[in-house]
């Protein structure tokens, strides 16, 4: 079935904009932009992103060909969007120029998809696709942990490539600890030979380093490649992800050889966040930049 045309509206940071109707609206305000600028956008916002050459942009404006300084029209119109969502070009927040070559639009997009009515004898599939594409990130929280887990809304939108860059940064993190942690075994195990159950430490360190590898590896590779259901996958796993974080939390005291013990409770304490922290970001849209959501969820 076609999609309906009133659903061709989309929400980025404090910003809408809907395709059919033709506005640009800041928190229920409505911004003017003209219609060709106005057009330009809702191409970017419907591949949130991806490159969009300035061919293709004056392709689409200009489909007669008529007009010759593209280069120029494509530009300007750009500009106007800049100016219309309070962008820069050196330091962008939602459209990223790619030097020669195109644009590219950078911040997470929510595609409003109206509720269905209840009364249309059709709107049950409408309400179970509109659903589909529902990330498990908005469901409701259950557990003794929902009255302390941020929610999207609470969380600050941030451009794409940030939270990718921020995500991938603390996996890449955790590797380090699980492969240096197993190349200084020899070390490690004259660290805690004093304590009382030294072997039992040794083997859980063994066992969670040598299960966290791959998962890791998974959990980049999900990230890096945009898998479908990346969000869902990682949310799931999450709280298995949560107990071993919080056990190699402690994993700055494997350092005492080099470092003070308050030093090694001050690393700790701030691995204790990073659990949470990844669970943010993947909510920030870390797996992808593009999320669609259902009005009759919200």
């Amino acid at each position: 079935m076609t999609e309906p045309q009133s659903s061709r509206r989309y929400r980025f940071g404090v910003f809408e904009a809907d395709a059919t109707l033709g506005e640009l609206r800041r928190q229920g305000v409505r911004i003017k932009l003209n219609a060709q600028p106005f057009q330009v956008l809702v191409m970017l916002l419907e591949r949130p992103g991806e490159l969009l050459t300035r061919e293709k942009i004056s392709r689409e404006l200009w489909p007669d060909g008529t007009f010759v300084d593209y280069e120029h029209g494509v530009n300007s119109a750009v500009n106007r969007i800049r100016e219309a969502l309070g962008d820069t070009a050196g330091n962008p927040r939602f459209v990223e120029t790619l030097a020669r070559r195109g644009y590219r639009f950078v911040a997470p997009v929510e595609r409003i998809v109206p509720a269905p009515n209840p009364s249309s004898p059709e709107s049950t599939p409408d309400r179970s696709n509109a659903t589909e594409h529902m990330p498990a990130a908005t469901e409701p929280e259950t557990g003794p942990l929902s009255r302390i887990l941020a929610s999207p809304k609470d969380l600050p939108n941030t451009s794409h490539p940030v939270v990718k860059t921020l995500f991938i940064l603390l996996q890449l993190m955790y590797l380090s600890f699980y492969i240096g942690a197993l190349a200084n075994l020899a070390e490690i195990g004259d660290l805690v030979s004093g304590l009382s159950k030294s072997t039992q430490i040794l083997t859980v360190l063994i066992v969670t380093a040598a299960i966290m590898i791959p998962v890791r590896a998974f959990v980049i590779s999900m990230v890096l490649f945009r898998a479908p259901g990346a969000r869902t996958k990682f949310l799931k796993i999450w709280p298995f992800l949560l107990l071993l974080d919080l056990l190699w939390a402690l994993s700055p005291f494997l350092l005492l050889h080099h470092i003070s013990y308050g030093l090694a409770l001050s690393c700790t304490a701030l691995l204790v966040y990073s659990p949470f922290a990844q669970r943010s970001l993947m909510l920030m849209g870390a797996s992808e930049p593009y999320r669609e959501i259902s009005t009759a969820r919200r």
